[in-house]
């Protein structure tokens, strides 16, 4: 995760608590993603292509610069990206 990023750079700002909690839900699940990808030799390139989207936003969730949607959340839960290797 990048330490400056923009939310954290907010939140140290503003001091909401609940989107600090949110924030540090979304940064916990980019870690567990990219140690699950990791874990089974997968690329954030082969997630991308598994949801069949865009690789420059799943880089983007899995460094904390944008967060990841419930539908998202659940279509990674799912997807056979976990049954591969």
């Amino acid at each position: 995760m990048e330490e400056n990023d923009f939310v954290s750079i907010w939140l140290e700002e503003s001091g909401n608590p609940a989107i600090e909690e949110l924030s540090q839900l979304n940064l916990d699940l980019a870690s567990k993603t990219v140690k699950v990808l990791a874990d089974k030799g997968l690329s954030a390139n082969d997630l991308a292509v598994s949801l069949d989207i865009n690789p420059d936003e799943v880089n983007r969730w899995l460094t904390g610069r944008h967060t990841f949607s419930a539908k998202i959340i659940k279509e990674i839960s799912g997807n056979s990206i976990h049954d591969q290797n």
